[in-house]
């Protein structure tokens, strides 16, 4: 059976790659991003299905959804990738800054996981993947950091957790770190690569069924929250 994958901020990067990775695999890929212009040449480079998609404006998810519906589209795998990088301390941050970045990076995410878990919940398969980072720690050892970038990132993996809960067994709810990657957020002096960034997400998005969730993995590992 073939499966529907969405991935969310795909023009480039992490996205792209996880987008090339599963169409590899025999997945069907809807490449989403909120530039039109970049994600239409993204998808066209591929094969993959575009939607242009802006996690952080409501209307723009629910138009998404409402899309793929009236096409007969049932998503399957969601990958919840697109994210922004800001990390200037969280008591010098001006309010825009700190909304655009929980928006993208924590509530974008929980409006795609409202959008299409329930439908995987009552089909009885499902996977989704959020795109985290070790900066967004939850144990006491390991507090957030980086601004606003990590608060965000904290709350993305409570959401996992919680989203896990009320998707049931079915449908495996996890986060991953791809680590420091060579993208544009990354930087060229990064020591790992797009691929290897990509790899976990991936095997999040192909699990068995008698695969895991509730977790957060890193290298196909999974690690401490």
């Amino acid at each position: 059976m073939t499966r529907t994958a969405l991935v969310t901020g795909a023009n480039r990067g992490i996205g792209l790659e996880v987008c090339r990775q599963l169409l590899a695999l025999g997945h069907d890929v809807v490449l989403t991003a909120r530039d039109l212009r970049l994600g239409e040449e993204a998808a066209a480079s591929l094969g993959a299905r575009f939607e242009q998609l802006d996690v952080s404006e409501p209307a723009s998810v629910a138009g998404c959804a409402e899309r793929l519906a009236r096409d007969g589209v049932e998503v399957d795998v969601l990958v919840n990738n697109a994210g922004i990088y800001t990390t200037t301390p969280l008591l010098r941050i001006d309010e825009a800054a700190m909304r655009e970045a929980l928006e993208v990076n924590f509530v974008g995410a929980w409006r795609a996981c409202r959008a299409w878990v329930p439908g995987m919940r009552e089909r009885g398969w499902g996977r989704v993947v959020s795109i985290s980072t070790g900066r967004g720690g939850l144990e006491p050892s390991s507090p957030p950091f980086s601004g606003a970038y990590g608060l965000g990132k904290a709350a993305l993996q409570t959401l996992t957790r919680m989203v896990a809960a009320e998707a049931g067994p079915a449908v495996k709810v996890n986060a991953m770190s791809p680590g420091w990657v060579a993208t544009r957020m990354g930087g060229a002096g990064a020591p790992r690569s797009v691929e290897e960034g990509a790899d976990t997400a991936v095997y999040l998005a192909t699990l068995p069924d008698d695969g895991p969730t509730d977790g957060f993995f890193y290298g196909r590992e999974q690690v401490g929250w």
